[in-house]
């Protein structure tokens, strides 16, 4: 009887667990140890600030799996444990936890160790009432800061930094934005549709300022306020959502290579580092866009599940391989959702493509049926073939399966002729007769006849 396989994962979160995941049922019989240095098993991320908003009851509602869990996929877990040491050639890991240290060795490693807040080196960042917003520990102590808290000054128009603000509004909180970049969610939406969606959440009472960076934050040990350019924002506490930066430490004492541009772990596209033996997934990854074949950072928990389920394979001896990424995203804060897939018109433009786009303002529902609500669709197409290659949506109510559908539309090279003529259903409490991307797909194919 040949001796089991040996897999150890560096890290327990959504990566980390569904690396586990895909290799238990890809081989029964291994051996599977997941090693984390936090103290909580995968929880999803993305919840904090609705947990914080009031929408989700508690912070232990966001941990994915029970401890049960790994017991029954016989995932031998590892919590509250670091990992020292990763020797490459005799294929071992050094673990340490409550002072005894141990060396374990693996057929196949793993590393899904993830990243964590980045904290800008702003005069002031090191007071009491700054925070990050990445961990179930984080979004505990903002908590407790806003049952005192009356304003606050959020760093970061993205996603995290949006839904923070939703939060803070809804508990009663002044808040005020704060985006470096000249619109809000600058990764993911073009101006025209990041300024409508700001304009959005500027009716719900938040004050977002964009095109200026945070200068200082002052107080004398506590927060008590943020300079922006002439200004100073009272505030009882600042957050940073400021990115996030990958945990390398161990890739680079491995010996893994790094991706020339983005300086985080270079794969394959089974999800191999340059060192045999060695897979990595999630947010320490480099991914490859699907729409211009350029590396890019992703780090989405899609993408890091995406990433797990191919890495946990081929760590186990199957065969799957990561096709790339489009960065599709959604959420809802303000009473609005948005969403977005693909490139931007400014992506593109850097990566050398023409564009054509079409764009369309339709609703949810009929005119004449109550309850429906606005919904406004770009779609981005390159010039010369009419390929789709992006989407963004601002609407009401209904935009992440559209985003699912532009999504589709692009990994299966459909054109902007094919999404125009796309066959659609329609019932008056529910949608229109005309499928609001097919409209958008309509304007940008006129437009790219004329």
């Amino acid at each position: 009887m040949s001796t089991p396989r040996k897999i150890i994962i560096v890290g327990a979160n959504a990566a980390g667990t569904s690396v586990a995941s895909a290799a238990r049922k890809t081989d029964r019989n291994a051996e599977i140890t997941v090693i984390d240095k936090g103290k909580y098993p995968a929880y999803s991320r993305c919840g904090l600030p609705y947990v914080l908003a009031g929408e989700i009851p508690s912070f232990d509602d966001l941990i994915t799996f029970p401890l049960s869990f790994y017991k029954m996929m016989k995932i031998d877990l590892r919590l509250e444990t670091l990992v020292t040491a990763v020797d490459s050639k005799e294929k071992t890991v050094t673990t340490e936890q409550d002072g005894k240290t141990e060396k374990i060795k693996y057929d196949s490693l793993v590393l899904a160790t993830g990243a964590d807040n980045f904290m800008p080196p702003i005069k002031g960042y090191d007071k009491y009432g700054v925070y990050g917003l990445r961990s179930i520990e984080d979004g505990r102590r903002i908590q407790e800061a806003m049952k005192k808290a009356k304003s606050a000054v959020i760093v970061g128009a993205g996603f995290i930094g949006l839904e923070t603000a939703h939060a803070f509004v809804e508990k009663g909180i002044k808040t005020t934005v704060v985006e470096m970049l000249s619109y809000v969610m600058p990764t993911m939406f073009d101006k025209d549709m990041a300024d409508l969606a700001q304009k959005k959440m500027e009716e719900h009472g938040v004050r977002i300022i964009v095109g200026q960076a945070l200068g200082e934050i002052v107080g004398k040990e506590k927060v008590e306020g943020a300079v922006v350019g002439d200004e100073v924002i009272e505030a009882d506490m600042v957050i940073m959502a400021t990115g996030v930066r990958a945990n390398l430490d161990l890739a680079k004492q491995a010996g893994l290579t790094l991706g020339e541009r983005d300086r985080i772990i270079r794969v394959n596209s089974r999800m191999e580092s340059s060192v045999p033996d060695i897979y990595a997934a999630g947010d320490c990854v480099e991914s490859r866009s699907f729409v211009t074949g350029l590396p890019t950072i992703c780090q989405l928990g899609t993408t890091a599940v995406r990433q797990a389920k191919v890495a946990g394979v081929n760590a186990a001896g199957g065969y799957a391989i990561f096709p790339g990424v489009l960065g599709s995203a959604v959420t809802r804060m303000f009473g609005i959702e948005v969403g977005a897939t693909g490139v931007t018109e400014f992506q593109a433009k850097r990566a050398g493509l023409e564009t054509v786009v079409g764009k369309i303002t339709s609703a949810t529902k009929p005119h004449y049926f109550p309850g429906g609500k606005e919904i406004r669709v770009k779609i981005i197409a390159e010039k010369e073939f009419g390929t789709v290659i992006g989407g963004q949506i601002v609407g009401g109510e209904e935009v992440a399966q559209r985003v699912n559908m532009i999504s589709l539309a692009i990994q299966n090279r459909m054109t902007l002729m094919d999404l125009a003529k796309v066959d659609t259903c329609y019932a008056p409490p529910v949608c229109e007769t005309w499928e609001a991307i097919a409209l958008a797909a309509e304007m940008a194919v006129s437009r790219l006849r004329g």
